[in-house]
């Protein structure tokens, strides 16, 4: 499979009607400390928006509401890829991305058989603390060859500028958050995003 180059996250479903018209067509939706009706309620409203603006959604961490939901794609952390039902979710038809940090992790991740890996942080971050310094672009290429043709995606302290020498070391795809959710005008920093990465967009 093949990701969109410029993968967003956000986490609310209102910035979806902000950024999907910019023309977003990967995003993750990373709600945290809601009750499970709001959080319900925002994973139904992304999967129909995403659907109108003919954009793939994922969804972070919640597995059983991605299922109920028929939502066709979760992100799972280690902690999470533990405790879910990775057989219910393929018998389902449902795509998983898996975050890594190590190589311990990266063992974890591909004993699940994921549709992609996540490697993080590549450069300092300001959205959590981490236990693990900065992974940098070299590791990105070294990744790479570990898990061959598995779309790679790199996450953590992006640009747009950034995003393009990570896409350019072996990532397929460029996650950010802040960069364009605390920007002053996320719209136009999106389209940032959006022109910076379109080279690396699969055929």
């Amino acid at each position: 499979m093949t990701l969109d180059p410029f993968y967003l996250i956000v986490d609310h479903v209102d910035w979806l009607r902000r950024l999907l018209p910019c023309g977003v067509k990967l995003v993750q939706l990373r709600v945290k400390n809601t009750e499970e009706s709001d959080l319900r309620e925002q994973i139904a409203r992304a999967r129909d928006l995403c659907r109108d603006f003919g954009a793939q959604l994922i969804v972070n961490d919640y597995w059983r509401l991605a299922l109920e939901l028929e939502c066709d794609f979760v992100h799972l952390g280690q902690e999470d890829l533990v405790s879910a039902d990775v057989a219910a979710l393929r018998r389902a038809g449902v795509r998983l991305g898996v975050s890594t940090h190590d190589e311990s992790e990266l063992q974890k991740a591909l004993a699940a058989a994921p549709d992609y890996v996540a490697l993080g942080p590549i450069f300092p971050t300001i959205l959590k603390k981490m236990p693990w310094a900065p992974q940098g672009l070299e590791k990105i290429g070294l990744w790479k060859q570990r898990v061959g043709a598995l779309p790679l995606v790199a996450i953590g302290g992006l640009t747009p500028e950034r995003a393009v020498e990570a896409l350019k070391a072996g990532a397929q795809s460029a996650a950010v958050v802040t960069d364009v959710t605390l920007n002053p005008d996320p719209e136009e920093r999106t389209r940032e995003w959006l022109m910076a990465t379109r080279a690396f967009v699969s055929p």
